[in-house]
C-alpha cells in the first residue's frame, strides 16, 4: 500500500483558498472567535509589520471567518464550533473578499510607499493566488466542486479529525459544529443546483462516487457520526446530557448526508456528463492553480512519458539485484513481500515504526543538512480514524500546541505492513518533507499570517515533499535495495499520473508502449493498474481522483521537477561566481519564504 500526501492547506477553487474546499457563516457568533484568527502577524523576527502585512493579515482573518473549516485545518483558533457556508452566498462572500483585497493592493502600490523584499513577494503571491482563484470562481468551478477526495462532501466530515476531544469543553465545540453541518450541506446542494443551471456539473462517475460515500456516512451502524457519539459518551468527564447532545447532533449530521446522497442521485446525476475529460482550456487554469506556474502541457506530457520509461528501466535493473538475474519487478516484489523480516504485524507496530523512522530523520538532519527549529522536532505519527488507505500530514497550530501529525489511514482488514515500501513516504510526510516545510513556514514570525498559515500551492508543497524523497536517497538514507525499490515505486506512481492526467484531460495520444490510440476509460484503467503498485480498490479510487481533480496529481512530479531546476540554477550561479555550492543554504532560504506559487518562488530566489 503506497500512500499519498494529503496536506492541510488550501486546495479548493475558493477565491479565499481553503483546506480541501471550503468557506463559512457568521464566525463572529462563535464563543471565543478571534478577529485575528488566533494567529500573529509579522511582529517579530527582526522586521516590523508593513501595510502589506496588515492587509495580508486582515485577509487571513476574513478567510477564517468566512471559512472556519479551513481555519481549523490551518490551526487558527476560535472557529472550531462553526461550519463553512458552501451556499452561493458563501462563495460570493469569499470571492468579494478576494476582489476587495486585490483592490486594496492596487491602492497601496498606487500610493507609492516603499515595499521591502518581503512585501514584494507577498504582493506577487497574493495577486497570483487570489487571481487564479477568482478565474475559477468566475467560471463557476467553485459552485460545482464535487469529486471523490477534495470537495465539501469530504471536508465537512474530515474537519472533525483535527478537533480536540479530550474534555467536556472540547465535546461541546464538536456538538456545535455538528449542529451546523446540515445547513452547510444544504447550502452545498443549492450551489450544485445553481452550477448545473449554468452548465457546470461534475462527471457522472464523481456524482455516483460521492453519493456512495454519503451513503456510508448516512448508514447508522457504521456512520462516522454514530461512532463519534460513542466516543463522546466514553470520554471521562463528559456529562450524560452533553453526550446525548453530541448523539442528537450527530444524528442530524448523519441524516444530512442521507439527504445529500438523494439529491446527488435524483437531481445531479441526470444532468451529469458521461465524459470525464475537462478539455485543454479548463485544464490549463486548474494546472496553474495547483502549480502557481504556467507550464507547457504538451512538453510536460512528453517529459512524463520519458520519466516513466527511465524509472521502469531502473526498476528492472534493481529487480535483478534483489531476486537474481532474469527476475522481473513482480518477482522482486514477491520476494520482498514474503520476507518476514521486512514485515510489521498490526497497527501498533506500524505506528511505532513510523515514529522511530521520523524521529531518526529529525536527529540525523537537524544542524547538518537542514535547520530544524525546536518546535518542529516534535512530530506525532498516528493511525487515522478513517480507512481509506491514504497517508497524510496535518499542520501544527499557530502556537504549536497542536503539533504536526502524520496519519496513516489503514484499510479495514489490513494487518500486515511492508516498511520497505513506505520509508520514503515517511520522509515525504515528515522530515525533510511536509513537516519541515509547513512547520518552518508557521514558525517564520517575520512573515505575515497569510504567508505563514494560509498560502498553499500544491506544486510547491507536494513538489517539495517529492523532492525531499529524492534528497534522502541522495544522502544515503535509502541505500538498501528494498528501500530504493520503494522510492522508485513512489516515483513511478507520480510520473504515471503526469501521463494519465494530462493525456486524458487533453485527449493526447497514448504512448505506443501502453497501447497507442487515444485515452479512454479502458486504456486509462489498464495503464494505472500496470503502473500503480496498489490493491485494486485503491487503484480505482486513484483513477476516479485523477478524473475528478484535474491538474492536482501531476503537481507532485512537476513541482519536484521545478524544485530540482531551482537547485540546479542556484548551483550554477555559485559555480559561475567561484563559490562553493551551499545546498543547505539554498534549502534554508527557500523554506524561510513559506509556500509560494512556483513562479513567484523562482523570482524570489533569483538575484536581481
Amino acid at each position: 500500500m503506497t500512500g499519498d500526501a494529503q496536506t492541510p492547506r488550501p486546495t479548493s477553487t475558493s477565491a479565499s483558498p481553503t483546506t480541501d474546499a471550503s468557506t463559512s457563516t457568521d464566525a463572529s457568533t462563535s464563543a471565543g472567535a478571534s478577529t485575528s484568527a488566533g494567529a500573529t502577524g509579522a511582529a517579530t523576527g527582526g522586521r516590523e509589520p508593513s501595510a502589506v502585512d496588515a492587509l495580508a493579515d486582515a485577509f487571513f482573518a476574513t478567510s477564517c471567518r468566512l471559512d472556519p473549516i479551513a481555519a481549523t485545518s490551518m490551526g487558527a483558533t476560535g472557529f472550531d464550533a462553526l461550519m463553512t457556508d458552501w451556499s452561493p452566498e458563501g462563495h460570493a462572500a469569499r470571492a468579494q473578499a478576494a476582489r476587495d483585497t486585490l483592490a486594496a493592493l492596487d491602492a497601496l502600490e498606487a500610493g507609492g510607499g516603499a515595499l521591502d523584499a518581503t512585501d514584494v513577494v507577498t504582493v506577487a503571491a497574493m495577486r497570483e493566488r487570489l487571481g487564479v482563484g477568482l478565474e475559477l470562481a468566475d467560471a463557476h468551478e467553485d459552485l460545482a466542486e464535487l469529486n471523490n477526495i477534495a470537495s465539501p462532501a469530504q471536508s465537512a466530515r474530515d474537519a472533525f479529525d483535527l478537533m480536540p476531544t479530550g474534555t467536556a469543553d472540547d465535546w461541546d465545540v464538536v456538538a456545535r459544529r455538528l449542529r451546523a453541518l446540515p445547513a452547510a450541506l444544504e447550502g452545498y446542494a443549492v450551489s450544485l443546483r445553481l452550477a448545473a443551471d449554468r452548465g457546470r456539473v461534475a462527471a457522472a462517475r464523481q456524482v455516483a462516487e460521492v453519493a456512495a460515500q454519503s451513503d456510508v456516512l448516512a448508514d447508522a451502524p457504521r456512520s462516522f457520526f454514530t461512532q463519534l457519539a460513542a466516543r463522546a459518551a466514553a470520554t471521562p468527564g463528559v456529562p450524560e446530557s452533553l453526550a446525548r447532545e453530541v448523539a442528537e447532533a450527530g444524528e442530524g449530521a448523519r441524516a444530512a448526508y442521507e439527504r445529500l446522497a438523494e439529491t446527488l442521485r435524483s437531481e445531479l446525476a441526470p444532468q451529469a456528463p458521461e465524459a470525464d475529460a475537462v478539455g485543454r482550456d479548463r485544464y490549463a487554469v486548474w494546472s496553474r492553480f495547483f502549480l502557481g506556474a504556467a507550464v507547457d502541457l504538451d512538453e510536460t506530457y512528453a517529459w512524463g512519458v520519458a520519466e516513466l520509461e527511465a524509472i521502469i528501466a531502473e526498476q528492472d535493473a534493481l529487480s535483478a539485484r534483489i531476486a537474481g538475474d532474469g527476475a522481473d519487478l513482480p518477482r522482486a516484489m514477491a520476494v520482498l513481500q514474503a520476507d518476514e523480516a521486512r514485515q510489521l504485524q498490526g497497527t501498533d507496530a506500524l505506528q511505532r515504526w513510523m515514529q522511530e523512522v521520523s524521529d531518526a530523520a529529525v536527529d540525523a538532519l537537524d544542524g547538518t543538512h537542514f535547520t530544524i527549529p525546536a518546535p518542529l522536532r516534535a512530530l506525532e505519527c498516528r493511525i487515522a480514524p478513517t480507512q481509506t488507505g491514504g497517508i497524510y500530514y496535518t499542520s501544527p497550530s499557530d502556537d504549536f500546541s497542536r503539533p504536526g501529525r502524520m496519519w496513516w489511514s489503514v484499510p479495514e482488514g489490513v494487518t500486515t505492513f511492508h516498511p520497505w515500501r513506505e520509508r520514503t513516504t515517511v520522509y515525504h510526510e515528515g522530515v525533510p518533507g511536509h513537516h519541515l516545510q509547513i512547520g518552518r513556514a508557521v514558525a517564520e514570525r517575520s512573515l505575515n499570517a497569510w504567508r505563514r498559515m494560509q498560502c498553499w500551492v500544491s506544486g510547491h508543497g507536494e513538489g517539495w515533499a517529492l523532492y525531499a524523497e529524492s534528497l534522502m536517497a541522495e544522502m544515503g538514507f535509502l541505500d538498501d535495495p528494498a528501500d530504493r525499490l520503494g522510492l522508485l515505486e513512489s516515483r513511478r506512481m507520480r510520473a504515471a499520473r503526469v501521463v494519465f492526467d494530462i493525456g486524458t484531460h487533453l485527449d493526447l495520444p497514448v504512448p505506443a508502449r501502453w497501447g497507442g490510440g487515444r485515452w479512454d476509460t479502458a486504456t486509462g484503467w489498464a495503464f494505472l493498474r500496470d503502473n500503480l503498485a496498489m490493491e485494486e480498490p485503491t487503484v480505482r479510487f486513484e483513477h476516479l481522483r485523477y478524473l475528478g481533480w484535474p491538474g492536482q496529481a501531476p503537481s507532485y512530479a512537476i513541482g519536484a521537477r521545478i524544485w530540482r531546476g531551482l537547485r540546479d540554477e542556484h548551483a550554477a550561479r555559485a559555480q559561475a561566481a567561484g563559490r562553493p555550492v551551499a545546498v543547505r543554504a539554498f534549502h534554508d532560504d527557500a523554506l524561510a519564504l513559506g509556500a509560494l506559487p512556483l513562479d513567484v518562488l523562482r523570482t524570489a530566489l533569483t538575484p536581481a
